[in-house]
């Protein structure tokens, strides 16, 4: 089946969930005109459907190929990069001033779940030129932005983020890949990375590659990191192509899933070394990653809404035409949609759910980075960027855990046939592994929520947080609205939960780390799934108080949201009880995995 973007559930997300309506309302936004939003998800999607989804079975059956150290892409994939570039969708939220259009980084999110949803290994190479974009903007010389930015912008040259070498994956600080001084200023780079998407293709002329690598005097570990602008091709004066710079692909990884999308080991300095260009400051690269690093984290968390929704779509078609079996309560020859039986209903309202909890937390994340560049207000902005810090770990790794949960449960209501390649099922959930895997893994990812995010001002950014929760919760349980059932007494079970779970790890960072590194997992779960709970509760009274917009019935939102409190929220006890009590058994295992 294709692939249609489900514009009124994200609309819905974007405008109430994720809170950008208010941000409107509040002049965050300055002079943009929301009510544009639904166009452009509308064209996004068209474009999705017709362009990009037929090619997403190509591009995992046919893979890439490197001959002559040149990466080819799949058929078709060429063209459709030219005609998606064609228009502006790689210029949506890049700056005015070369080229882009200034769109909210909300509206590309929504945008980048769609480009996900239709074609995955599609939406990783804008995923990664969008988090250059960010990182040059922001760190870069005038000279570097008038030369690049423009080109990177439009989507005529692409960016890669190469920081992993084989013996530095997570642990960056070990990276050996070299960097001199040469004397006009610019530096020669050798070394090899590893695993680096999109590291050669033939969709553009030029990639742009961001290259984390050591000075030979500088201090060892992370603070003796600088990055550098490292082009395929030199660029003359003028703007047009020079020679060929010393950076090739020198092998490509034969992948679980991700077939179409190029994973590149990137060799460099074996003609000399690659000319590279610093980015910041010397011995201050890490910092300039971390812009590209949390954007693209943003970017692989709506990788995982898009492959649940996609997944979410073909099971749902699936349940509707596949005939096993007869409902209880059915007389008569033949047999039913499977779609009739409670338990595939579970699997797929729980599909759902999880989905929609996803993708508002993403939206929210995405509108909270924008008020924190856009308001006019100082202590906005910066309640918006501690805002933004606290969510982008439950973006990326909430979401795309979901994104594999999903993927999983639509396997599982393919039956036998999802075990086959030919529905495609398998593929969504071939291709949602990696996602909780690269841009830092999940665990790493609670690990930056508990002793970084959590401990940030002594808990206020999740104080906060809570607070608003507990106003969602208030209105709910205040509705009288008994198709709700018990999502109000749910809801405020967990926040109850996570609230005593959040000041328990905040007392153990500092004094005893592991107990709160042994829980750091189990909380983020905790705190996406309160977190989603709530936002869907809040979507679904919008939807209800708003029920003359005329985008259908309002009250499959409150189903959802009752679903999600009373099947999923409803497990942050248990989930409060792994992070206060479970610190020993984990921390005491040696026995088990060390005897």
């Amino acid at each position: 089946m294709t692939y249609r973007a489900p514009i009124n559930d994200m609309l819905l997300a974007l405008n109430h969930g994720a809170g950008l309506q208010a941000a409107l309302k509040a002049g965050h936004y300055g002079d943009f005109d929301g009510d544009i939003t639904a166009a452009v998800l509308e064209e996004a999607g068209k474009l999705a459907t017709d362009l990009l989804a037929p090619l997403n079975r190509v591009g995992d059956e046919h893979g890439i190929k490197l001959a002559d150290g040149k990466v080819t892409t799949a058929p078709g994939w060429p063209d459709a990069y030219q005609r998606w570039i064609a228009g502006g969708w790689n210029a949506v939220s890049g700056p005015e001033a070369f080229g882009g259009q200034g769109l909210p980084l909300a509206i590309n999110a929504a945008c980048t779940e769609i480009w996900s949803a239709a074609n995955a290994a599609f939406g990783l190479c804008p995923l990664l030129t969008l988090s250059a974009i960010e990182a040059l903007d922001a760190h870069g010389s005038a000279e570097l932005k008038n030369t690049y930015l423009e080109k990177l912008v439009s989507g005529q040259w692409t960016g890669t983020m190469q920081l992993t070498e084989p013996q530095a994956g997570s642990d960056v600080g070990a990276l050996r890949t070299r960097a001199e001084r040469a004397g006009d200023g610019s530096y020669r780079i050798k070394g090899t990375k590893i695993f680096i998407t999109y590291g050669d293709h033939d969709m553009t002329d030029n990639i742009v590659h961001f290259v984390l690598a050591r000075l030979p005097d500088s201090p060892a570990g992370t603070k003796g990191i600088s990055l550098f602008l490292v082009p395929k091709f030199l660029v003359n004066a003028d703007g047009s192509l020079g020679a060929r710079n010393d950076v090739y692909p020198s092998g490509v990884e034969h992948k679980l899933g991700m077939h179409a999308s190029p994973t590149c080991t990137m060799t460099m300095g074996d003609q000399g070394g690659a000319i590279g260009y610093l980015i910041g400051e010397e011995n201050r690269g890490m910092q300039c990653m971390f812009t590209m690093m949390n954007q693209a984290r943003l970017g692989v968390g709506l990788e995982g809404v898009g492959l649940a929704d996609r997944a979410y779509q073909q099971a749902l078609a699936f349940a509707q035409e596949r005939k096993q079996g007869r409902a209880i309560g059915k007389t008569g020859d033949g047999m039913d949609t499977i779609i009739m039986h409670p338990d595939v209903k579970r699997m797929l309202m729980q599909m759902r759910a999880l989905t929609a909890a996803a993708r508002t937390i993403c939206y929210a994340t995405a509108v909270a980075i924008d008020i924190s560049t856009r308001a006019k207000d100082p202590k906005v902005r910066a309640d918006a960027a501690a805002r933004g810090a606290l969510l982008t770990p439950l973006a990326k790794a909430f979401a795309t855990d979901i994104g594999n949960e999903v993927a999983y449960l639509g396997v599982q209501i393919h039956g036998g046939m999802g075990f086959i390649e030919e529905t495609g099922a398998a593929q969504h959930s071939r291709d949602a592994r990696i996602t909780s895997i690269y841009e830092g893994t999940n665990g790493i990812q609670s690990i930056d929520l508990v002793t970084r995010k959590l401990a940030a001002h002594g808990g206020a950014s999740v104080s906060a947080l809570l607070d608003e929760l507990g106003g969602i919760v208030s209105k709910v349980e205040a509705s009288n609205d008994p198709a709700f059932g018990t999502t109000g007494p749910k809801l405020r079970d967990a926040l109850g939960s996570l609230d005593r779970a959040s000041k328990w790890l905040l007392e153990r960072v500092a004094s005893k780390p592991n107990e709160a590194l042994a829980g750091a997992t189990p909380y983020l779960r905790l705190f996406g799934s309160t977190l989603g709970g709530c936002m869907l509760a809040g979507e679904a009274l919008a939807a209800r108080d708003a029920q003359d917009d005329g985008r259908g019935d309002p009250q499959r939102y409150v189903t959802l949201a009752r679903f999600f409190a009373e099947n999923i929220s409803v497990q942050a006890a248990a989930l409060e009880k792994t992070v206060t009590d479970g610190a020993d058994a984990v921390n005491g295992a040696d026995a088990v995995l060390l005897g």
